[in-house]
Order: C-alpha cells, then sequence, then structure tokens
C-alpha cells in the first residue's frame, strides 16, 4: 500500500468498506429468515390452494394490476370454456357481425386494469390459461395469459423501468448510438484537453468508482438474467428498494443501485469543487457517457460469458488510470 497515492488507497479502501457494510448486512439480515409457509400451515380450500400455486410459478394473482402497453388489448365476455371448444370456435369465426362486435371489448394502451378471475382450461391447446380483466365494473373479458402477458406490464413504475432496460434490441441499438457518440465526444473532449474520466481525470476517485459500480450492476443485472430468470421475473413483478427484504443476489443488485445513486451525487459535489461551472458541466456530460458505454457494453457482453473477464481487466485498467494520474 505505501507506493500507491493517497487518493487510490482512499479508492481501495471505500472498495473494500462497500464490499464490507453489504456483507455484514446480509448476513445480519439472513438472521430474520423464517422460512416459506407452506400451505399445510392452514386449512385451505382446494381453490386457495390452486391460487397459491399458481401464484408460486406465475408471480401474480387475482386482483394484480397491469397497465396495458400494447397498442391494444382485446377481450371476449364468453366463458373460456365455451371459446375453448372447436365447434363453438369455427361459428365464431364465421359470424363477424354484430353480435360478436358486441361479445368482444378492447382495451386501449395506458389503460389500467385488474386481474378478476383465472381460469385453466385443459382442453385450450394454444393457452390453457385464461385470465379475466377487468377496467371497471362494467368494462371486463377473458383472454389467453400469453397473449395478455406480451401486450401488459404491472402496474408499477419500478417494474415499468424494468421493461424499459430489459430489451436486448433496445440496448444494442442505445449500444450502437452511445459508443459512436460516446467516441465521438471523448475525442473532442481530449482535443481540447478538457477533463475526461479515466483519461484526463480529476484528482478525484468519486468518478473512477461511479463508472465502476455502474459496469458491476450491468455484469450482476445480467448474470441474474441468466441464471436466476425465475427470481427475476418474481422481482419485476414484486419490485422493491429496500435490498434488505430481497435474496442475496437480489439485494446486491438493489444496493448497487442505491450505491450508484449515493457516489453520482458525491462525484457532482466534488466535481464542482475541482472545476469551474462550464467545466464540471462538460466533464459531468462525458462521465454519463462513460457510464453509458459501461452500462450497455457489460450488459450485452455478460449475456455471452465475455463480461465477467471483461470486467477484471476493467478495474485494472480504471485503478491503473486513477494511479497514473494521480503521480502526475
Amino acid at each position: 500500500m505505501g507506493n500507491h497515492s493517497p487518493i487510490c488507497r482512499r479508492l481501495i479502501r471505500a472498495l473494500l468498506l462497500s464490499l464490507f457494510t453489504f456483507h455484514f448486512s446480509f448476513l445480519t439480515t439472513s438472521c430474520y429468515n423464517r422460512g416459506p409457509i407452506t400451505p399445510d400451515a392452514w386449512n385451505l380450500t382446494e381453490q386457495q390452494l390452486d391460487s397459491i400455486s399458481f401464484y408460486t410459478t406465475h408471480h401474480y394473482s387475482q386482483n394484480y394490476n397491469f397497465i396495458v402497453t400494447g397498442d391494444s388489448l382485446v377481450v371476449v365476455a364468453q366463458q373460456p370454456e365455451a371459446m375453448a371448444v372447436p365447434e363453438v370456435v369455427s361459428i365464431e369465426i364465421e359470424s363477424i357481425g354484430q353480435e360478436k362486435q358486441k361479445d368482444s371489448i378492447t382495451l386501449r394502451k395506458n389503460e389500467r386494469i385488474v386481474v378478476a378471475d383465472i381460469m385453466t382450461v385443459p382442453s385450450d391447446t394454444i393457452d390453457s390459461v385464461w385470465v379475466k380483466v377487468a377496467r371497471d365494473q362494467l368494462t371486463f373479458g377473458w383472454i389467453h395469459e400469453n397473449e395478455l402477458l406480451a401486450r401488459v406490464s404491472p402496474d408499477d413504475p419500478i417494474s415499468q423501468f424494468i421493461d424499459l432496460f430489459s430489451d436486448v434490441h433496445l440496448l444494442v441499438f442505445m449500444a450502437f448510438c452511445v459508443v459512436i457518440v460516446a467516441a465521438y465526444g471523448v475525442r473532442r473532449l481530449m482535443r481540447r484537453g478538457a477533463k475526461i474520466v479515466h483519461f484526463n481525470d480529476i484528482p478525484s476517485f468519486y468518478p473512477t468508482t461511479l463508472c465502476l459500480l455502474v459496469a458491476s450492476s450491468a455484469v450482476l443485472y445480467s448474470s441474474i438474467q441468466i441464471f436466476g430468470p425465475e427470481s427475476w421475473r418474481h422481482f419485476y413483478y414484486h419490485p422493491s428498494l429496500n435490498p434488505f427484504g430481497l435474496p442475496l443476489h437480489l439485494g446486491l443488485f438493489v444496493s448497487l443501485v442505491w450505491a450508484i445513486i449515493i457516489v453520482a451525487i458525491a462525484t457532482v459535489e466534488d466535481v464542482s469543487k475541482h472545476l469551474p461551472l462550464g467545466s464540471a458541466v462538460l466533464y459531468l456530460g462525458g462521465l454519463i457517457a462513460v457510464c453509458a458505454v459501461d452500462y450497455v457494453i457489460f450488459s450485452i457482453t455478460t449475456l455471452y460469458y465475455i463480461g465477467y473477464p471483461l470486467l477484471i481487466a476493467y478495474f485494472i485498467f480504471a485503478l491503473r488510470r486513477l494511479s497514473l494520474q494521480d503521480s502526475i
């Protein structure tokens, strides 16, 4: 440690303290884990047991709130048993008249709906699960579960935020745009001799810490998608910002998100102390671009297992650049 600069030593201590805090918090929190309570603990009816079983595998149940994200959502007033019978389906397809229009209801984008009932129809070869949704007391109908889930999102801002950043196609598009814009911006900044994280940095370990936290959270996020899809799916339907009420991997991810927010605030304050207003705005813009590149690159590469060695290499690169910057 004697050969490192004071700022580098502070960065290492900060990272070690963060890891110790997370580890200690989860160890103490685990003491309060009472374990799952099985349905055998109650005298439940068969319908209630089916509801618990459905909730366990599908992560939602009756009275769950959705918001329509597709352009439209068509539900039918007929009972699922009637819709699942081939003869009835054929008659329904042939009659494209006024009566059919009365039996179907179109729900529009951004409308909020609630799950009113759930029914399993084993004879349905398309999708055995039917869901009854209602917009209000007079507007309700049935729809296949797979068709419903493709056009709705949980009525929670965290879930909708997850939707935005879980689209692989969007990530690829963002990666292409962000890398090009960031490369151009960094080149212009370096030509002007402006301060930029990793290359011509200010004497502060906060920007580097922020970049490393963003990269680490992106790797962990994609890792959960790969190795714990069901736990992430449950978190998606029941999101929480409390890391102590979640499983270890999800709690660590939420803790990293909180750490990013805290370090980002500290970074803005520290940058404003080292640079005048104009240069500080320029520096923070470059920092945002670098963090965006970190997010899209590590999110995508981790899906193909390249992100893990890349993250180690990035830590080595960032710490070395910070150490060299301190020695100048």
